[in-house]
């Protein structure tokens, strides 16, 4: 058994809530801008004065409308303003956030809504709003629903319920009708509601996404958050600039790591910036510029994938490779104690005007850091951006940890680590190779289900599931997950995250899982990006072949065969995959392959596509 632990870097408040993060900022910081928002298709900023009088015109009409101090109210929403402005107008009420994702099914949301007890709902569009009216006669507690889009005074679930608001009304967005609503709810009122929640209140119950089972809800204290964010916060801080740093989030709010963004963002403060369509992303950075980045390595890998077929479409495949080479090299040699040879560093420099520049100004042009989590960046990922001026931080965390539990400092980076555990807390690594989890960040159980909280938690020491090491310096590594871990027929062992990461790498490869619990062999499904297979197609003159046709063409085989043998390069041979089988589909969030954080639900895809595995062993 081994564990690190680091001293804390901030002193928990003793008791009082989040809502005092923004009282304090309107009061220390009034004119600056902590939250900027889109208006007319522009960036508007919004001070710190101006956002606590919008959350509290919102408090006031959740408290007019009947909620109550502990009542749990549910926000179903995109990334947007409203979600942030909502969730600590629910906490001015002294009541508790229960997210939903966007995408969720109406079975998913009678559950949460459901097992949570939610007596409200915010919803983002109309088409929200159906979702909770199907599943509305299975929610008893549920009372009112509020629509942040306008929406038409005929649309239904706006109006169900004995206390929904007046027909009038809902012509109007939710902050419109609350707004209204509190008209005549004094400061007092609210500022005394402000305070009901104590440090130990729960803030929030975040829904796990559901790998295996029926979602689970974590419950995450003020505290949980004070300890969270603030020594993130601490940690970091040349990256959290009061008045000159910023942060776009696009990832959802409805999981952890949005909801640490935000308000790691607030407790700075700096300003944040809201997107809510990904597809967009590109552009906004270029817009919003922001000092800093926070994201899921598939992103990272999107970003890169994307750049490397731009370059190869216009004729200049070959220099971005070697620039991309270059970029590896380069970060590796930092890690040397002589470091950089002269020639590396005039190579550097070239390829940095003639590749490196472009890619950062793709990323904004001003953010030099990143933080990822979510899932494994990996080592390759990790050296190149660092190489190309973009040095993207490791961390990991889980929603029963408040999102990160450990990451990279700025200042001593190793990549291939998930960095140190977040000051103030203790990473243990039991003596079956478990990560072992002990802090104030920690959440305080699952809601309504004891005995999985019991299952969880020991004597203060959560149990993660997953399995790493520890070095000498404090330093995580995931090794793998307790339930992922194949066994072969043959007896071995095998950790499927670094060769999945290993075959992602290549940009054709959309997903990969690998296979051969109980089998002779290492097999793997792989998912063709359905961005990348136009490009390839027309550049090997194929695209008058239809994309049925494509998936069996000899040529893409071959080159999926070398994305194989480039993740079989990372692990010994009695790991590596033997054969692997090309699906004509994509892993999604809808087709209920992945969770919204963009982890694969294995159980689903195995029980999905069993023919398919059984075929590799025939």
């Amino acid at each position: 058994m081994r564990e690190f632990s680091l001293p804390a870097l901030y002193e928990v408040p003793a008791d009082g809530n989040l809502t005092d993060l923004i009282r304090r900022n309107a009061a220390q910081h009034p004119e600056v801008a902590v939250v900027a928002r889109k208006q007319g298709g522009e960036w508007a900023d919004v001070s710190a004065a101006d956002f606590l009088a919008e959350v509290q015109a919102a408090a006031k009409g959740l408290i007019a409308s009947g909620v109550q101090p502990g009542d749990r109210v549910a926000l179903m929403s995109r990334t947007r303003y409203e979600w942030t402005l909502f969730d600590f107008a629910i906490w001015s009420a002294g009541a508790v956030t229960v997210p939903v994702y966007e995408t969720s099914s109406p079975e998913q949301i009678a559950w949460i809504l459901g097992d949570s007890g939610s007596v409200a709902c915010l919803v983002e569009t109309a088409e929200h709003s159906r979702a909770v009216e199907s599943v509305r006669d299975r929610l008893p507690a549920l009372t009112r629903v509020w629509q942040i889009e306008p929406q038409a005074a005929s649309a239904g679930s706006a109006k169900a319920g004995p206390d929904a608001v007046a027909s009038e009304a809902v012509r109007s967005g939710a902050v419109e009708q609350l707004t209204a609503a509190g008209a005549d709810v004094d400061d007092a009122t609210v500022e005394a509601r402000s305070s009901t929640a104590r440090a130990d209140s729960p803030a929030t119950i975040v829904y796990t996404s559901g790998t295996t089972g029926r979602p689970k809800g974590c419950v995450l204290t003020h505290r949980s958050f004070f300890a969270e964010c603030g020594n993130v916060v601490e940690r970091l801080r040349p990256m959290f600039r009061t008045g000159e740093s910023s942060v776009l989030l696009f990832l959802p709010v409805a999981h952890v790591f949005g909801r640490l963004v935000q308000v790691a963002a607030v407790m700075a403060p700096i300003k944040l910036g809201h997107v809510s369509d990904v597809k967009a992303l590109t552009d906004e950075l270029a817009a919003f510029r922001p000092t800093m980045i926070l994201g899921v390595p598939r992103v990272f890998e999107k970003v890169f994938n994307s750049a490397r077929a731009k370059a190869r479409a216009s004729g200049k495949g070959k220099i971005f490779d070697k620039a991309a080479e270059t970029a590896t090299e380069y970060s590796r040699a930092l890690e040397d104690p002589s470091g950089p040879s002269l020639q590396l560093k005039l190579r550097h420099k070239l390829f940095d005007i003639l590749v490196y520049s472009k890619l950062r100004a793709v990323l904004g042009g001003l953010a030099t850091h990143a933080i990822s989590g979510g899932a494994p960046l990996g080592e390759r990922l990790g050296h190149f951006y660092r190489g190309i001026g973009f040095t993207v931080l490791e961390g990991y965390g889980l929603t029963e940890s408040c999102a990160a539990t450990a990451f990279n400092p700025y200042d001593r980076q190793k990549i291939g680590t998930v960095g140190q555990p977040l000051p103030g807390s203790v990473v243990r690594i039991a003596d079956d190779g478990e990560v072992m989890l002990h802090g104030e960040h920690l959440f305080t159980g699952y809601w309504n289900n004891e005995q999985a909280t019991q299952e969880a938690l020991s004597d203060g020491w959560f149990h993660t599931g997953d399995l790493g090491t520890l070095d000498a310096d404090g330093y995580l590594a995931i090794t793998g997950r307790k339930k992922e871990i194949l066994v072969t027929a043959g007896g071995k062992n095998i950790a499927p995250s670094v060769i999945e990461d290993g075959i992602r790498g290549h940009a054709l490869v959309a997903e990969c899982m690998v296979v051969g619990d109980g089998r002779p062999f290492v097999g793997a499904l792989l998912t063709v990006d359905e961005e990348f297979l136009p490009r390839w197609a027309e550049e090997r003159g194929k695209s008058g072949l239809a994309h049925e046709q494509l998936l069996h063409d000899e040529e893409l085989l071959a080159e999926l065969q070398r994305a194989v043998d480039d993740g079989n390069a990372l692990v010994s041979r009695a790991e590596s995959v033997r054969k692997f089988h090309v699906l004509n589909t994509q892993f999604t969030e809808e087709s209920g392959h992945i969770t919204p954080s963009l982890k694969l639900k294995r159980g689903v895809v195995a029980k999905d596509f069993a023919d398919e595995i059984d075929s590799l062993y025939v």
